[in-house]
């Protein structure tokens, strides 16, 4: 790998995505952009090419769609020089669980969780072989709390938010730190995609301000950066709670509550 190594970033041509393209190039690592919108990579890349000239390639790619993202793949276990992924591309759905189609739930399942595993499963054993590297997985907050309605979407992110976790265990001893980052209600066109005004929200943040935040975290190499979260405290808290439940899942015999009335 080399000393300022390239970074892989998904969902590139809008919103978060790029935003983590434009931090990264500023920070002097060439890019390899991945989206479906050739024209708006292309655009984004012009431009930080000029801004900061460093090399950057484009891979057009649906990665719900496994023929196409086979080469995203591909280049993450070939490619010595990425040490970073992004793990940015996503989406949700307008309406209620009973209104989805099945059709549309599929896809959102296979872009928001299998794509994402199946490309740090392409990255993490070279990474883990090199010793050093990092993966970033974009995550919600909704995967900490189904009460806020969406709940296939919430889902997926709560798998995100386990998988990454569990993955900074079991990777960092080996040198590889991967990041779980939990925006809330962010300033991009996931909205309009999902059938919801964003103006009609409140306590929506602007993409940079997340992004230069998820940043913070992640030199300071947090498991799990939560940028909305001002209590964090808090998330202490309930990370000692959860902790704290792990020896008592281990027993023989159902608890007490649960036994039938002699």
């Amino acid at each position: 790998m080399t000393a300022t190594p390239s970074v892989l970033v998904t969902g590139a041509s809008a919103g978060i995505g790029a935003a983590y393209a434009k931090r990264f190039a500023r920070r002097g690592h060439s890019l390899v952009l991945v989206a479906r919108n050739t024209a708006r990579m292309e655009a984004l890349a012009n431009r930080l090419r000029g801004e900061t000239g460093v090399a950057i390639d484009i891979i057009r790619a649906d990665l719900a769609d496994a023929g196409e993202r086979a080469a995203v793949e591909a280049r993450l276990r070939d490619d010595a020089r990425i040490g970073i992924l992004v793990n940015n591309a996503g989406a949700s759905l307008a309406g209620t669980f009973v209104e989805q189609s099945t059709d549309d739930i599929d896809r959102l399942v296979t872009l928001n969780t299998t794509a994402l595993v199946r490309l740090v499963h392409a990255i993490a054993p070279r990474l883990a072989r090199a010793g050093e590297g990092a993966i970033i997985n974009i995550g919600s907050v909704v995967g900490l709390a189904p009460e806020l309605g969406m709940p296939v979407y919430g889902a997926t992110k709560a798998f995100v938010l386990h998988l990454s976790h569990a993955l900074n265990l079991q990777l960092g001893p080996q040198g590889v730190y991967v990041q779980a980052v939990l925006p809330s209600a962010t300033r991009t066109e996931f909205w309009g995609h999902a059938g919801i005004d964003v103006d009609t929200l409140t306590g929506v943040m602007a993409v940079d301000d997340l992004v230069d935040a998820a940043l913070v975290g992640f030199d300071r190499r947090e498991p799990v950066t939560i940028p909305p979260f001002h209590d964090a405290g808090q998330w202490a808290a309930f990370e000692a709670a959860r902790q704290a439940m792990i020896p008592g899942f281990a027993q023989s015999q159902p608890a007490d509550r649960y036994l039938a009335d002699a």
